[in-house]
């Protein structure tokens, strides 16, 4: 599998932007602060919150929608990080189909997918091919899950284009109380633990060989997922198979050019993820270059939730597109309730 990432968006704590967060996950500039929401001791959560006046209004059509205010902010943060990646596409291009992670950890009610595919093509206005579009609630690994769907679509011929993205905000009281229940928020008092954070990203994804004129950014050449048995929130014993499976299975597929010189990974600050690593980089040592740089990008802008996938792919991307990443580049993502994806990124042909 071959996928050209032809253009990127997205809006975080950050930056607005792509080029803005990137300069400031590069910088290592983080943005986390208290917030109006307060925790069972009466402390303000500190996270990373997306400035209000950088997002767009809520389309009128969508006013007097009974929505929660959590699916509301998750629409606008997705609006702008959507334009991002399609502004690189012609006025006349077909209806693209979008393959979007949504949240896992539900607030009183849960997003229901097929609506809010409907109401983000309501609220954007783009050109969304919402009959072949899907959306599933599986945090943060959800967006890089669904690349190997994009290549099958791209090869097949179904589509000129597929965006992959992810949307999501954990800046949501019943959802802080519930992870601040298990000890997961960080405080003064907690500190294996992580910021929680909100954002959007989208990748445009289109065949090699068609790319319509665009210069892609980066060059995907592989893709894998896997499951933990032992996941933050299962009786099984924590072996770390999940993440080792999945980078395994990706090297097996799409051996690495040369030794995987930079990793973009979901840590959050909770201990449990830098174990992960751990295990997955001895069972395939041989593919690690000695000196690989490592990326985790919410130590500036919090657990981003379902939009931390493709928030890392636009990272890294951009980065190679830049020059300033070494490739090639490995990417993953791990979601709480044990799905785990990678990607191998290589500059652009």
């Amino acid at each position: 599998m071959t996928i050209a990432i032809l253009s990127a968006g997205c809006i975080t704590p950050i930056g607005l932007g792509l080029a803005e967060t990137a300069a400031a996950a590069r910088a290592r500039v983080a943005r986390l602060r208290e917030i109006a929401m307060c925790d069972r001791r009466g402390e303000a959560f500190v996270a990373g919150s997306v400035p209000d006046d950088g997002l767009p209004p809520l389309a009128p059509a969508l006013a007097e929608a009974a929505m929660q205010p959590r699916a509301t902010r998750m629409l606008r943060l997705a609006h702008a990080a959507l334009a991002e990646a399609l502004a690189a596409l012609p006025d006349d291009a077909a209806p693209v189909p979008l393959l979007l992670g949504l949240p896992e950890h539900h607030a009183l009610q849960p997003i229901a997918p097929t609506d809010f595919l409907r109401h983000l093509a309501l609220q954007s206005g783009a050109p969304l091919d919402l009959a072949r579009s899907v959306a599933v609630g599986r945090g943060r690994a959800a967006g890089l899950m669904a690349l190997r769907q994009a290549a099958v679509r791209l090869a097949a011929g179904e589509s000129d284009h597929v965006l992959v993205g992810g949307v999501d905000s954990l800046l949501d009281l019943f959802v802080l109380d519930t992870l601040d229940l298990e000890g997961r928020i960080r405080n003064q008092g907690n500190n294996d633990a992580f910021s929680p954070g909100e954002g959007a990203a989208f990748l445009l994804l289109g065949h090699p060989d068609r790319r319509g004129g665009l210069q892609p950014l980066a060059t995907i050449a592989g893709a894998a997922s896997g499951f933990e048995p032992g996941h933050l929130y299962a009786d099984a014993p924590y072996l770390g198979e999940g993440l080792a499976a999945a980078i395994g299975t990706l090297f097996a597929e799409a051996p690495p050019p040369a030794p995987v010189a930079c990793t973009y990974a979901s840590f959050n600050g909770e201990r449990y993820w830098a174990r992960e690593f751990s295990v997955a980089r001895i069972r395939n040592a041989a593919h690690f270059a000695d000196t690989m740089q490592m990326e985790h990008p919410a130590e500036c802008c919090g657990d981003l939730g379902a939009a931390h996938g493709p928030l890392l792919a636009a990272l890294a991307a951009h980065g190679l597109a830049g020059g300033y990443r070494p490739a090639p580049c490995l990417i993953y993502a791990s979601s709480d309730h044990g799905e785990r994806a990678a990607a191998l990124l290589t500059t652009a042909g």
